[in-house]
């Protein structure tokens, strides 16, 4: 088994989580760091690996989830890290204006049982530094939403460097 298969995927995931926790560029880290993270995969494993073109659909779809949920993985213990070491993130600062616009849809008791739950994550990330199911819904959204973008990074890479060769 070569050593080297999966080496392009773990630093271009790596690579991109990194760039997710920098307060500005995070924004941009859906629709470029990932997509542009799995491209960047998919072209270093043809380098390092020596292997022949075309890259086939499979193997274009593969290298982005999986880049995908490599920079969901460290992205979100990034997130969870600094998360305790400040006791505080964005979803602390911004609590107050969901719950201002939630209070305008006028939802009945679904608003008051969701807010007593995203009260009570905010309240333990403010106290403890952690929050168990902040935590969780942090890791599931991360691993669904790069999973999708790198995918499409992946399909967009390979007709790329198909195209060009």
């Amino acid at each position: 088994m070569n050593s080297n298969k999966y080496l392009p995927i773990l630093v271009c995931g790596f690579g991109a989580a990194v760039l997710t926790t920098v307060p500005y560029i995070k924004s941009f880290s859906c629709c470029l760091i990932i997509p542009g993270a799995s491209f960047a995969a998919l072209y270093l494993n043809l380098r390092v690996n020596n292997l022949s073109l075309p890259i086939t659909t499979k193997s274009a779809i593969v290298y982005g989830l999986l880049t995908g949920v490599v920079a969901a993985l460290f992205s979100s213990a990034f997130e969870v890290l600094i998360t305790y070491i400040t006791h505080s993130n964005d979803f602390v600062a911004t609590l107050p204006q969901t719950e201002s616009a939630m209070r305008s849809l006028n939802l009945g008791s679904i608003l008051d049982q969701s807010m007593g739950l995203l009260n009570k994550m905010s309240s333990e990330i403010v106290t403890n530094g952690f929050s168990l199911l902040y935590t969780i819904a942090i890791i599931f959204s991360n691993i669904i939403i790069d999973s999708v973008f790198g995918i499409i990074g992946g399909i967009i890479g390979m007709v790329v460097i198909n195209k060009r060769t």
